[in-house]
């Protein structure tokens, strides 16, 4: 029996409850990860039962959503604060299962064609729409603050009244954003999906970017895979396992892909302040709480605990060479090698700015009362971490042209051996 190939038979075999599996499965991969990272990091201490809310806020979070601080500690004190972070391992999960959600009707040859597709991809955005707005909803907490029996506290018992601080879901911008981020994740699945049915003369061109956008994929995937590998061995050897679960459940690729810019050369600017660090091993937090705002490179890192970061770029050139040659080998062999260099020092510049975009870190939590502190009682803090742009895709395009030089330069020798044992 062959497969359908009208529209009714996909339309039903992939309707409106298949989009909900997979729209309510990437909700339940990325609630369960940003839980379990929270639990380790300890927020189910959190007052007032906030664990959910908190959750929820992760998840918002994750896809790009915006949260706010927010804080009311009456006329005699005063209250800021500020977040921007992406808990990165949240963001991927919820990004392969809708992917591997939305490819899966490809595999089975359930979809007619592009208008097939198309209807197929709105389905998933109408539900990802409705989860977004009932997460927004839920991502938002109050809790009050304890000012501690020095001053401050004595000021508050004075006065009778006792500072809370609490966050909020931006609804509209957490809603656009969170599509947004939808739709970036579908057409990177589309570009690395072999035989998508698309329309007109873009088959021809997606048989050039494919190549290009999978090994991309393969070389994120394969940093996290080894941030993981090293994450699991130190917490079997050198202590601390809760509190390295907790940056692996939460920001690994926050660490891994740093790394990964890093090896390439580039140059982080930042800063760590107060009771609160970034979601990255120790030895990163020491480097960047100095006074002012520091330089996050090899060079520091090199001068702060010795030669043993130099394995970063060597690490990137065996990553980047291997799916250059990947790349190559998949490619048509009319593809010139200068091209492959092109292709994929333009599609790593993509992915760098990527990087830069998503593991940028700005949080800043602040309470004075009556002009004194600034939560000088360890409750206050600021947490700055941002790329040298320009320089890091400048970076980002020479290693790629070498490394696609070179990967389609091993692809052309292997092919013309395999020729000749053919003949």
């Amino acid at each position: 029996m062959s497969a359908p190939t009208s529209s009714g038979p996909a339309v039903s075999r992939h309707g409106w409850a298949q989009a909900l599996v997979t729209v309510l499965g990437a909700l339940a991969a990325m609630g369960v990860v940003a839980a379990l990272g929270l639990w380790a990091s300890g927020a189910t201490d959190l007052p007032g039962d906030a664990f959910p809310q908190v959750v929820a806020a992760a998840v918002v979070t994750a896809v790009g959503g915006t949260v706010e601080l927010s804080g009311d500690a009456g006329g005699l004190a005063g209250t800021e604060g500020g977040l921007a972070v992406i808990p990165l391992s949240v963001t991927l999960t919820g990004a392969l299962v809708i992917g591997w959600g939305f490819l899966r009707p490809q595999r089975r040859r359930a979809l007619a064609g592009a208008p097939e597709l198309g209807w197929w991809a709105a389905r998933i955005a109408v539900l990802w729409l409705l989860a977004l707005l009932g997460l927004a909803l839920a991502a938002r907490h109050t809790f009050a603050i304890s000012l501690g029996d020095g001053p401050l506290g004595d000021l508050g018992d004075l006065f009778g009244f006792r500072p809370v601080v609490g966050f909020s879901a931006d609804v509209l911008p957490t809603v656009l954003i969170g599509l947004v981020w939808l739709a970036g994740v579908l057409l990177v699945a589309l570009m690395v999906s072999r035989g998508a049915p698309l329309p007109g003369g873009l088959p021809r061109a997606h048989a050039s970017v494919r190549p290009a956008a999978l090994a991309m994929v393969r070389l994120l995937l394969a940093s996290v895979v080894i941030a993981l590998v090293v994450a699991l061995v130190v917490a079997a050897t050198r202590g601390h396992p809760v509190e390295t679960f907790a940056v692996t459940l939460l920001g690994l690729p926050n660490v891994a892909w740093l790394a990964l810019t890093v090896g390439l050369g580039a140059t982080w600017d930042g800063r760590v302040e107060g009771p609160f660090g970034l979601p990255v091993p120790q030895v990163l937090d020491e480097v960047l709480r100095t006074p002012d705002v520091s330089e996050l490179n090899l060079g520091a890192l090199v001068d702060h605990d010795g030669g043993r970061w130099w394995w970063l770029p060597v690490v990137d050139a065996v990553l980047l060479l291997t799916v250059a040659f990947v790349m190559a080998a998949a490619s048509p062999p009319r593809v010139r090698i200068w091209q492959h260099a092109v292709r994929l020092a333009v599609a790593l510049a993509l992915t760098v700015l990527m990087i830069c975009a998503t593991v940028r870190i700005s949080a800043r939590i602040g309470l004075s009362v009556l002009g004194i502190g600034d939560l000088g009682e360890g409750l206050s803090g600021e947490v700055l971490l941002k790329p040298r742009l320009w320089g890091t895709l400048g970076l980002a395009l020479l290693w790629g042209l070498a490394a696609g030089f070179a990967g389609a330069c091993a692809a052309a020798v292997v092919r013309r051996r395999r020729g000749g044992t053919d003949r």
